[in-house]
């Protein structure tokens, strides 16, 4: 797919999923809840942790995402909280996986104020030291990065298994990196939200460089990141650059979306590098959909040749 058809199909995409007969559609009809199980575990817990003891399985460890972002009550941010409690208690009661979890600040009332969001993140964090598991705070579209950025900072030091994700497409994310608490993991995205061309890169060449420059500084800075891509060309570049850093292997991972790439997942599996996959879960997977059927012609292309045979 050229360069061009990228900039036009996947906005224009992003916009008709915005619409509520497309919304329906997707919601409501037998494709579009077949094509959201093939990127989304399921709708409870339970399914979301029976794939990643699949995964555990396939030797790939995982990363449990409990879908929804922008709360409107106070109420939903508590709710939130406890679905995030409920995921760290499954955690628990299965040691023997290596598993996860990345929280969306918004879900957890980041639009009413950042003292609420804390609030409902920090027993969230407790729960997650006392067993030591990892929590990465999820990076969501460009107004909410300084917040994010903020959040990470003032819980960092006393919770020093909290991480963030970047967004490598994000202009800005050249700079914020410098402004990192020292050591803290980062997950490294290309980025999947429809932005304004001020603020991200357009051209999938000027993403992809973006990517390559800022995996080096953050592996040349120390910081413990997460590869996570399905591009082959950049997976190749970071084994490059990792196989040239001394005990670099214990500081990166690859990591891959639920159902995206299993072929590449399974062949880096299978060749002994650490993989880990991010399971998305829960009843508001629509948004997290359109995302991935703005990724690939062909996921939409799915959706739609199903949709003519109902």
């Amino acid at each position: 797919m050229s360069e061009l058809s990228v900039a036009v199909f996947r906005p224009a995409v992003l916009r008709l999923a915005g619409h509520p007969w497309f919304r329906r559609l997707a919601t409501q009809s037998r494709p579009g809840r077949s094509l959201a199980r093939r990127f989304v575990a399921g709708e409870t817990l339970e399914e979301a942790m029976a794939v990643a003891g699949e995964l555990d399985r396939a030797r790939t460890l995982a990363m449990l995402d409990h879908l929804g972002e922008n709360v409107t009550s106070p109420a939903l941010a508590v709710e939130a909280r406890d679905a995030y409690l409920a995921a760290l208690a499954e955690v628990r009661a299965a040691p023997t996986l290596d598993c996860a979890i990345s929280v969306k600040l918004t879900q957890l009332g980041l639009d009413a104020s950042l003292q609420e969001c804390l609030t409902n993140l920090e027993p969230v964090l407790e729960m997650a030291s006392a067993d030591g598991t990892q929590v990465m705070i999820d990076m969501e579209s460009h107004p909410y990065v300084d917040s994010t950025l903020e959040v990470l900072a003032r819980v960092r030091e006393h919770h020093p298994n909290i991480g963030v994700c970047l967004q490598a497409y994000l202009r800005r994310t050249e700079r914020d990196i410098f402004d990192l608490p020292p050591g803290v993991r980062v997950r490294l995205v290309k980025g999947a939200y429809l932005e304004p061309p001020d603020v991200v890169y357009q051209r999938m060449e000027d993403v992809d460089a973006a990517y390559a420059r800022l995996f080096t500084t953050l592996l040349a800075r120390g910081h413990k990141i997460d590869a996570a891509t399905h591009d082959p060309r950049l997976i190749e570049g970071v084994r490059r650059r990792v196989d040239a850093v001394e005990e670099g292997w214990g500081r990166v991972e690859f990591q891959m979306l639920y159902g995206v790439r299993r072929d590449l997942q399974a062949k880096l599996a299978g060749q002994g590098y650490p993989l880990r996959v991010y399971i998305p879960y829960g009843t508001e997977w629509y948004p997290y959909l359109t995302r991935r059927l703005a990724e690939r012609p062909a996921n939409l292309s799915f959706f739609l040749s199903n949709i003519v045979r109902i």
